[in-house]
């Protein structure tokens, strides 16, 4: 049977409608999903506006800050009440230290600096050598530091007391490295802690690590914002 040729045109009109179509489509596409970005955007930015803190990233709880009772660099007496409704960087040294323990009070510096004007902060370090760090021992090296002590505050007391809040309560030492003999004991971490207004640890820094120590600001801020 014969059959008449087919004119090219016809491929082209087909195949030029195809693309417009395939244009037209394509528009629609990228109209819809700058339509749903904007939208959810716009979402995002009224419900973090209305509830704040909602998307800040949640930490949970470690530990529980139990009851304590010790002496600050002014001979004062400092419980956990003071830490009601504060958030705290907490860390452990000793006076005499000379390798980790000025390393990690330095990389502790920028955090402070950043913080130490708002009044719902505090940074706290314990001695872990009371025997020698006596509250005017602590009151020395904090004025060394150039700190203000209704900030940064310098802690003393009962060495058993001590290591017993350094282990249980921050844990920012194994508990399992307690030793009997009081004499033989000695902790040495340079580990930090983070508490929340719940008197609850939520994060544990190293404190020779400025990069994880550049976190403090932000974890702070999202604290206090929830």
């Amino acid at each position: 049977m014969f059959k008449a040729p087919v004119n090219p045109s016809v491929y082209v009109l087909s195949a030029t409608t195809f693309v417009s179509q395939e244009l037209v489509m394509s528009k629609k596409a990228i109209f819809y999903i700058l339509f749903f970005v904007v939208l959810a955007t716009g979402f995002y930015f009224s419900l973090k506006a209305v509830m704040p803190g909602f998307f800040n990233k949640r930490m949970r709880p470690i530990s529980k800050v139990e009851a304590f009772s010790f002496t600050n660099q002014d001979g004062q007496p400092f419980t956990q009440d003071a830490l009601k409704d504060k958030v705290a960087i907490v860390n452990f040294f000793f006076t005499t230290c000379t390798t980790v323990c000025p390393r990690m009070n330095n990389n502790l510096k920028p955090a402070y600096e950043a913080l130490k004007n708002n009044p719902d902060v505090l940074f706290l370090s314990f001695t872990s050598d009371p025997s020698r760090d006596s509250a005017a021992v602590l009151k020395r090296y904090a004025e060394s530091m150039e700190l203000d002590t209704r900030k940064w505050i310098f802690l003393t007391g009962k060495k058993d007391s001590l290591y017993k809040a350094a282990r249980h309560s921050f844990k920012i030492d194994d508990p399992k490295n307690f030793v009997s003999n009081d004499e033989v004991d000695f902790l040495h971490t340079q580990f930090v802690a983070l508490v929340n207004r719940k008197g609850e640890v939520v994060k544990i820094y190293d404190g020779l690590k400025p990069s994880e120590l550049k976190e403090i600001e932000e974890d702070v801020k999202n604290l206090l914002e929830n």
